[in-house]
């Protein structure tokens, strides 16, 4: 018995010794994967010290990266720079590089899947690229040298990463084994990506299109855009007078793209010279969509920011002027409803004639599945879209809808932005502008001479009746072509204004005095009220008020509206919880604080509401056409407030039922979210940032690519400090880059780049920004003695 005992012993102990070798093989064969993974990954990190020889440059680059992680670079000739500029960019965002031209492209199926197919075949039908390709020949030989330039800088950095096997990891999880040359179309159709993300408004049209096919007209007017008569605008009628003379298929720009500028005389200043701002606001993601650089050689010295694949600097100042923008959203897209021949599907109706539309033949490569083909249309107005219009269709029969777009014609902005970088004073920039196309701009200026000055510029189409923008136009009539443009010398324009000051939040800009239409969507007016009486009450303004004026919560919609809330529910008879959050509303100061609970209550209360009044009538997909929506549900309540019938509320039982019902729902949810304590509940524990990776969706790599927790933020939507959210709480909209510049001393200026200035996660400058975002902590970005890490650029 003790000999089988020792045998199984025996037995039992090999077994132990061989799963012990084999257990010290794997994890053997796990370091060594480890290590090399760490190898790798660190390999892709951006060489930022010592000396890169290379072919494409004539003389010797010095490329300094300053503490926050922003690039000076110093060349003796202008085509060294923007080669430079082309290297440096790749260096840290060559995945979003990538994949910014295969978006804008339509080619990210290539790498994405089946899951893109419909994006790609969106932009595919958009024309971006062909757009880009046509606006090529516009150049001239300097502007196309820049492009060459910085495509051959992109392209001298690929070379580098595919001889070093050091492409970013993310190409590795996309199955990039390689990237294709950059060249200059790939630039221009980054920056015709750009004109998308700011310059559409046909979806608002397909869905007032969807509301009178749908509803009684008076039903359906009441849901048409609308603005309050007593706003601010920039512009009033006596400043006018002077100035004169002297779809869920379709991939949506959000709901709240915009922004805020303004530029303060030096009358108003500490300073007594110009200080101005500028904060855009688009998505907020890991890259950030901006890139921050400074430029300096024989013709240029300027710093800013600019989207990762394209030369110059949109955004910034040089030595003798500064400039920011805002999204003026004027009406450049306009749908067309186009009659179809029954007997051929490529001719459609204009002035009693078939026309045949030109034929695009697209071929979809997809990762892992066969190749598509897909066939684009474009008639004398432009693609068919109809595909991407979320079922909105004509009622007549073979009819479809057409998109006429100025992005979609031949633009030289780059030729503006080279020119602008290079601008001296007001006469020089505002001549810059001229090439400046699209997407239209809200400018302000201001240069060290103490002039100040706005413009709204771009290519902005004239309607003789301002109605037809609100609804697609009958394609087949030639009288509906929209050919003649808002004339350069009369677009809106404000220099040296005597109140001192002018700034733009996206509000409607002109007064009705006006002669010409521009929008019928304008963002709530409640940034620029607010900008407007912050800077219109002091004036010794410093550049720290700037800075404070960016980041300010106080929300205006709220104290337009909590009393009208506060004096409809005071009159019930309400449980103890109900009650202490109604106490909490009445003793408010309206300023979005993360840590209060009052904006939490407001901000959802009024989400309810909105959500009450459209969500039985209206399909989800096509309200997320329904652009403008708070605005019209500002004035709906108003209306009803002030005693006059508003179909879409008495639907709702009548204003009163609606505030009660929503604000006990309101109530309710937060309870099961947040607890029974309402003295506990927070803004902040709703409303989070969190930029997110576009590779982090994937669960096993989020803790790589975001690296941080969501952060709870005060503001909102319709606050100076942007910050729109989700349904689900996460701000993923507002201040991409806060600029605020001092003209005083244009050799310095402030600026956060949330949530950092690199693309590799393991960079000390990749998420670092993500605090000062929310905290308004500003770098100070230098023109010369600027010290940090040194790269040398040698050529061979």
């Amino acid at each position: 018995m003790q000999k089988v005992d020792k045998q199984k012993q025996k037995k039992i102990n090999g077994w132990l010794k061989w799963l012990l070798i084999i257990l010290a093989i794997l994890l053997i064969v796990i370091a060594g994967a480890l290590i090399y993974a760490n190898s790798y990954i660190d390999r892709s990190k951006a060489m930022i010290e010592g000396e890169i020889t290379i072919d494409g440059i004539e003389n010797t680059i010095e490329v300094i990266r300053d503490d926050s992680g922003v690039p000076h670079i110093s060349a003796e000739s202008d085509e060294d720079l923007f080669f430079a500029q082309g290297f440096v960019t790749a260096q840290d965002r060559l995945f979003q590089m990538e994949m910014a031209r295969r978006q804008a492209s339509g080619r990210l199926s290539e790498v994405a899947g089946e899951a893109a197919l419909n994006s790609d075949k969106y932009f595919r039908t958009l024309g971006l690229r062909r757009a880009a390709e046509k606006s090529a020949e516009l150049y001239d030989e300097e502007s196309m040298a820049a492009l060459e330039a910085y495509a051959a800088g992109v392209n001298a950095f690929i070379k580098e990463a595919e001889k070093e096997d050091a492409y970013p990891g993310e190409f590795f999880l996309m199955g990039l084994d390689e990237m294709e040359e950059w060249t200059p179309v790939d630039s221009l159709t980054i920056g015709k990506y750009m004109a998308f993300d700011l310059g559409g408004h046909w979806e608002r049209q397909a869905f007032n299109y969807y509301l009178v096919n749908q509803f009684e007209e008076e039903e359906a007017f009441e849901l048409f855009p609308t603005y309050p008569s007593e706003a601010l605008t920039n512009i009033s009628d006596e400043e006018y007078v002077d100035i004169t003379t002297s779809m869920t298929k379709a991939e949506q720009p959000h709901h709240f793209n915009g922004s805020n500028n303004w530029v303060v005389s030096g009358n108003k200043t500490d300073s007594g010279a110009p200080l101005l701002a500028d904060d855009p606001h688009l998505g907020l993601a890991t890259p950030s969509i901006w890139y921050q650089m400074h430029l300096q050689s024989p013709s240029y010295d300027v710093s800013g920011v600019i989207f990762a694949g394209i030369p110059g600097i949109i955004l910034g100042h040089n030595e003798d002027i500064a400039w920011g923008v805002t999204n003026v959203g004027p009406d450049v897209q306009q749908l067309y409803v186009e009659r179809r021949n029954e007997e051929n599907s490529h001719e459609f109706m204009f002035d009693d004639e078939w026309v045949e539309a030109d034929v695009i033949e697209e071929t979809i490569d997809i990762d892992g599945e066969e190749s598509i083909s897909y066939e684009v249309l474009e008639t004398v107005h432009g693609p068919i879209i109809s595909e991407f219009a979320n079922g909105i269709d004509s009622p007549e029969a073979n009819t479809a809808l057409s998109l006429r777009w100025t992005a979609l014609d031949a633009s030289p902005e780059l030729s503006a932005v080279l020119q602008m970088n290079r601008a001296s004073d007001w006469e020089e920039f505002e001549t810059a502008l001229e090439d400046f196309h699209t997407p239209a701009q809200n400018f302000v200026f201001a240069s060290q001479d103490g002039t100040i000055a706005y413009k709204a510029n771009g290519k902005i189409p004239i309607y003789e009746n301002p109605e037809d923008a609100l609804l697609p136009m009958p394609g087949w009539d030639s009288d509906y072509m929209l050919e003649e443009y808002i004339p350069f010398d009369e677009l809106p324009k404000v220099v040296n204004p005597e109140k001192g000051f002018v700034g733009t939040a996206n509000n409607k800009i002109i007064s009705d005095v006006y002669p010409y239409h521009i929008s019928h969507v304008w963002a709530q007016p409640y940034r620029y009220t607010r900008i407007h009486e912050v800077l219109e009450e002091s004036d010794n303004l410093t550049i720290e008020d700037m800075k404070d004026l960016q980041m300010d919560k106080m929300n205006l919609r709220a104290r337009e509206f909590t009393p009208i809330f506060l004096d409809i529910l005071d009159s019930q008879d309400w449980d103890d919880k109900e009650k202490e959050a109604l106490e909490l509303l009445s003793n408010w100061d309206y300023v979005d604080e993360e840590n209060q609970g009052a904006p939490l209550i407001f901000n959802r209360l009024f989400a309810k509401i909105e959500d009450e009044l459209y969500k039985d009538e209206i399909p989800e997909d096509v309200l997320e056409m329904f652009k403008g929506s708070s605005q019209n549900a500002d004035v709906l309540v108003n209306k009803a407030y002030a005693g006059e019938s508003s179909i879409w509320i008495d639907k709702q039982g009548g204003l009163e039922s609606l505030i009660q019902e929503s604000f006990t729902e309101t109530i309710e949810e937060l309870t099961a979210s947040y607890g029974e304590e309402v003295s506990g509940w927070t803004w902040g524990d709703f409303h989070q940032v969190y930029f997110e990776h576009p590779l982090s969706g994937i669960s096993i790599l989020d803790r790589f690519f975001n690296k941080k927790d969501p952060v709870p933020v005060g503001g909102s939507s319709v606050t100076v400090m942007a910050a729109s959210h989700g349904d689900d709480g996460v701000v993923n909209h507002g201040a991409s880059w806060r600029f605020v510049v001092d003209l005083s001393d244009l050799t310095n200026a402030d600026h956060i780049v949330g949530p950092g200035q690199a693309g590799h996660y393991r960079s000390d400058w990749y998420d670092d920004q993500i605090e000062g975002w929310v905290s308004g902590t500003y770098h100070e970005t230098k023109l010369d003695d600027y010290e940090g890490y040194r790269l040398i650029l040698k050529p061979q």
